[in-house]
């Protein structure tokens, strides 16, 4: 079955193999069930899989329960006799114990590796998807952006757009001429959700080195696929964080990676846990975008599964694209569960030996509806499957087996130090600097040429009023503040703007290799 990823026992005695054909993961896929239905494990197995088949995978460590891959199940384990006996019950006479190849991230740097973009390769798209921004709000924000891009502005971390916000409100006059209005109080409402951000821990996500596509989609020397885990429990308390760094990930991948066709096995996977996140209050500009990622990346070679409590929380044209299908229990307590539970059940191909909604609500840990696309990408008849136990720790490791598994990843040091190269901050300080500069120069010339006639006049008593003082020359100057001399030095520039936009992806992103 080496075209073929093993995911249970289906039929009366769970004697049928189910499995996922490998030249079809990458029409992507459902795991859904309600809390404590055992997707946590199913997850686990289908990353083992695809490891096993030579297939990186990328997924999100939600309750700290999958960095268990990493290390090898053992006979000592909870659950060995379970284990055992579930494997001989459905036929799986491979099953051994045995250890993925695992690299740690985490956005905070304290799990794992750092994981770093800068502000510019997440655009405004998803930026003001993360600040929660209002349709005036956005708008400011892509025009910060676009003047970002016609300016050579480059905008690495979140000072650069503080930066770069502030000259906008200082120049909101002239750019509302070009652009429509810019009001102070989006702009401070802006500057405000930034701080919000930085609060969250959001600051640490932008920088530089920013990650490598190239280093999520390695495998070992004998070919196993890398498991890349994020760490994300403490991510989890910052959910539009989450969201919006996971879609950004997905959407780098759409960008970069070339097109493939369709290939005999994924060169990726992506698992999104807590996929309702993503959805949830989301404006459908944004869900449209998704969706047609989600229907173009797989010429890319790249499948993506969403993990969710129900199937309702994925919008229905998603859901659609979404091949291959795990459905653990749903509860139905309420009449709202009752109809999801019927549209879920309404969503596979009918099995004549059982009904598919009563199956649904009946399964039981560990157990779930399954249905795989087969031959020509038809979905598979639904089936009842007894999910195969994994083969790595059922379980998180400890902290020092973390800890070593970073200090001997070939990732160790490579994303562990920020730089802090020269950006829109640090350029637009020196055009103010140089702005102001100039300034105290012209100001001092005047004065100077001034001087000569301000003596001859007290000297013939010619002139009945005050001798015009240092001071008030320099009142009558124009205003000296950093923002002014901005001002002053950058709108220059704007009015011989050439059009050097830069070319922006489907999310907002810049294109890489530009």
């Amino acid at each position: 079955m080496q075209d073929k990823l093993f995911i249970g026992g289906g039929g009366e005695n769970y004697a049928d193999p189910q499995a996922l054909t490998l030249k079809y993961a990458n029409r992507h896929g459902l795991i859904a069930g309600a809390t404590g239905t055992g997707k946590t494990v199913t997850l686990q197995i289908l990353a083992e899989s695809f490891s096993n088949a030579g297939v990186p995978v990328i997924l999100s460590d939600v309750k700290g329960d999958l960095s268990g891959l990493a290390k090898s199940g053992s006979a000592t384990q909870k659950l060995h006799d379970a284990f055992t006996s579930r494997a001989d019950k459905i036929g799986f006479g491979d099953y051994n114990y045995h250890a993925c190849p695992v690299t740690f991230w985490d956005l905070y740097g304290q799990q794992g590796h750092p994981v770093r973009t800068t502000v510019a390769e997440m655009g405004p798209l998803l930026l003001a998807r993360l600040l929660e921004l209002s349709e005036a709000q956005e708008g400011i924000l892509n025009i910060a952006f676009r003047l970002a891009d016609e300016e050579g502005l480059a905008l690495l971390d979140l000072k650069d757009l503080q930066a770069l916000l502030v000259w906008v409100g200082e120049n909101r006059a002239q750019l509302s001429l070009r652009y429509g209005n810019v009001s102070t109080a989006s702009i401070g409402a802006i500057q405000r959700r930034l701080l919000v951000l930085e609060n969250q821990g959001g600051a640490q996500l932008f920088g530089e080195p920013a990650l490598e596509l190239a280093d999520l989609m390695r495998c070992t020397k004998d070919g196993q696929g890398m498991v890349n885990i994020l760490a994300a429990d403490k991510l989890m308390a910052a959910p539009g964080l989450y969201a919006t760094f996971l879609l950004w990930l997905l959407s780098e991948l759409f960008e970069e990676l070339p097109e493939v066709g369709d290939p005999d096995k994924p060169k990726l996977v992506f698992f999104f846990d807590e996929a309702h996140l993503l959805f949830d209050d989301a404006p459908k500009a944004l869900i449209d975008k998704v969706e047609q990622v989600a229907r173009l990346i797989r010429s890319k070679g790249v499948g993506i599964y969403f993990i969710t409590q129900n199937p309702a929380d994925v919008p229905e044209d998603i859901l659609g694209q979404l091949g291959n299908r795990i459905q653990h229990a749903l509860r139905a307590f309420t009449a709202r569960d009752r109809r999801n539970l019927r549209m879920a059940a309404e969503t596979y191909r009918e099995n004549p030996r059982f009904s598919t909604e009563e199956a649904i609500r009946e399964v039981g840990v560990g157990e779930a509806v399954t249905s795989m696309l087969q031959k020509k990408g038809v979905p598979g008849v639904v089936e009842r499957t007894l999910i195969r136990p994994p083969s790595s720790q059922l379980g998180p490791i400890t902290t020092a087996e973390r800890a070593a598994f970073l200090q001997a990843s070939d990732m160790a040091g490579k994303y562990d130090q920020t730089s802090d190269r020269r950006s829109a901050y640090e350029i637009l300080a020196e055009r103010a600097a140089k702005a102001a500069s100039e300034a105290e120069a012209s100001e001092e010339a005047a004065e100077s040429a001034a001087e000569p006639m301000a003596r001859e006049y007290n000297a013939g008593r010619r002139y009945s009023g005050s001798r015009v003082s240092r001071s008030s020359s320099r009142r009558m100057k124009p205003r000296d503040s950093f923002a002014s001399a901005m001002s002053e030095a950058v709108i220059k520039e704007l009015k011989g703007t050439t059009g050097r936009r830069l070319v922006r992806g489907i999310l907002g992103g810049l294109f890489k290799g530009r």
